[in-house]
């Protein structure tokens, strides 16, 4: 009880514990993602019920992506940051914080609030954009679905900067765990609440998760020292500094967005199911993704923005972040194409989820698949630019990527299906990450590219050999087990995927790779039992 009281307690100071951590919980919220989407797909497979809560949940996670992420990672945790360096020296610093932690609360609430009404008013309209290929009574189930789901993005914007707070002071562990409770809720709805009201037990099931999303952090919240007060100033200066790094920002999850919406609509002219496919198929690449690319984004932002001009140290963490990325996520890659069949059926195939869904599935994470790297990396890259107040150039180039994105989608729908569009999608997402690096490299110059380059190598022929290790344990084990249930496919995963990824880690100790070692040695000193030297901060960075 001691050691958890201090893990929620205390700072964590390197962004390799840091990470860690918010991995750890990344872990959770991601697997409880994949029970949640087993009883969707078991309940209703791949068809139009699906198809209606995903283009459903579109618009309202449109307007939260758009507003709160767009105001607290590019602006929001820098000047947050730097106020609270500053208030070491400030006698009046603390109650700075808090003045301008309830100004940006109060704004952002507002502005959300009148977002979510306009939403309310105009469903139906806004179905009609989002779901052109569905039939007029799936559009009004959608939109009776988009009015109860656009509560949501009010108390995951309450959540938001309250989560934003816990980042800037490093305080980890509560902000990885909401997510953990959102997932809750939606899987609450799912088992109690579809039963009673069907459809829209699912909708009410997101409200709940996103409520207990704000209402976690609330207790971490009271112990630094926050209170509540109604305040309100539009002339503030950190105020206004936020809105003007937050424009560009907006603006770049706004194309995002709108290439998440581009998709939707696209993914309705195909056959039902289409779009429940797409879902399932990009949540299942999305594990990954969660766990370590956006992990370690998260975990590295606040160092990354303390030391934005200390070009060394900068370059450092960057160097050691995206090669820890890079270590977890191109095994994960090879192992997904690998056994895509198996994860898809394993998670997915029970009741209503046949073997037409499972196929169409499997096919589509396989592209998907294809540039994991690019889109575990991009996170980070995009904060190297925020960290040095430039939210405009991941704009532009996040644009040109859209475009690239929308055009292949539109072209390759119509030979590959469904799969297509997570074709399209890779292919632009490896367009987006070497336009990043390179604008990058020219702004920032060298960034240990030779370290990064020598490790990658070694990740590379690593994931090969697990790849083949994994291709040879699941002809040698076919013979022994009974492939038409559960139980085979399982059993067929685990000893393939175990076997492949005890390769990988052999042959990265072989190679003496430094990321598997700092992996390790971070593990062995936040062990319970282990006494933790927190003034040693020698270590391999990364999340």
């Amino acid at each position: 009880m001691s050691y958890l009281k201090r893990l929620i307690g205390r700072p964590i100071t390197t962004i390799t514990a840091a990470a860690a951590l918010v991995a750890s919980f990344s872990v959770a919220s991601r697997f409880l993602g994949v029970i949640r989407d087993h009883i969707l797909a078991g309940s209703f497979g791949g068809g139009l019920e699906l198809d209606i809560y995903f283009a459903a949940f579109r618009v309202p996670d449109f307007i939260y992506n758009l507003i709160v992420l767009g105001a607290l990672s590019a602006g929001f945790i820098p000047i947050f940051s730097e106020m609270i360096k500053k208030a070491v020296i400030d006698v009046n610093g603390k109650e700075k914080i808090v003045k301008l932690a309830n100004n940006i609360f109060n704004a952002l609430l507002l502005l959300i609030i009148f977002l979510s009404i306009l939403g309310i008013l105009f469903a139906d309209t806004l179905t009609a954009w989002v779901a052109p290929g569905f039939s007029a009574e799936a559009k009004i189930q959608t939109a009776n679905l988009t009015r109860i789901m656009f509560l949501s993005p009010v108390f995951l914007g309450m959540s938001g900067v309250l989560g934003g707070i816990l980042q800037s002071y490093k305080r980890f562990f509560v902000y990885s765990l909401s997510p953990v409770f959102y997932n809750l809720g939606i899987i609450f709805g799912a088992l109690v609440l579809v039963p009673n009201f069907g459809l829209p037990g699912l909708a009410w099931g997101v409200v709940l998760g996103a409520f207990l999303h704000f209402a976690i952090q609330l207790p971490t919240i009271w112990q630094l020292g926050f209170r509540y007060k109604f305040y309100l100033n539009w002339r503030d200066k950190g105020l206004l500094q936020i809105a003007k790094m937050m424009g560009p920002r907006t603006l770049s999850l706004a194309v995002s967005q709108i290439n998440l919406v581009a998709m939707t609509a696209l993914a309705t002219t195909l056959d039902s199911g289409s779009l429940a496919i797409f879902n399932f198929a990009n949540n299942l690449q999305s594990f990954p993704l969660g766990v370590f690319g956006i992990s370690f984004a998260v975990a590295a932002f606040p160092f990354l923005s303390e030391n934005a001009y200390n070009m060394e140290e900068l370059k450092a963490r960057f160097s050691s972040t995206i090669r820890q990325i890079l270590f977890f996520i191109v095994p994960a890659s090879v192992l997904i194409i690998t056994l895509r069949a198996q994860i898809v059926r394993v998670i997915l195939g029970s009741g209503a989820f046949n073997w037409r869904d499972t196929v169409l599935t499997m096919d589509t994470l396989g592209f998907f698949a294809l540039s994991l790297f690019a889109q575990a990396t991009i996170p980070l890259l995009v904060r190297m630019f925020y960290a040095r107040r430039d939210s405009w150039t991941p704009f532009y180039l996040g644009l040109i990527s859209v475009f690239i994105n929308i055009g292949l989608a539109y072209f390759l729908r119509q030979y590959f299906g469904v799969a297509g569009l997570a074709l399209a999608f890779s292919i632009a997402s490896i367009f987006n990450f070497l336009m990043l690096w390179l604008w990058l490299y020219v702004k920032v110059g060298s960034l240990d590219i030779d370290k990064i380059f020598n490790s990658s190598l070694k990740f590379i022929v690593a994931a090969m050999g697990a790849g083949l290790a994994v291709q040879i344990l699941k002809f040698l084990i076919w013979p022994y087990i009974n492939m038409q249930t559960f139980a085979g496919v399982f059993i067929q995963l685990i000893v393939a995927g175990g076997g492949g990824l005890s390769v990988y880690i052999l042959l990265c100790y072989l190679f003496k790779s430094e990321e598997l070692l700092a992996v390790l040695s971070i593990f062995k000193r936040r062990l319970p039992w282990k006494k933790t030297v927190l003034a040693d901060q020698g270590e391999a960075r990364g999340l």
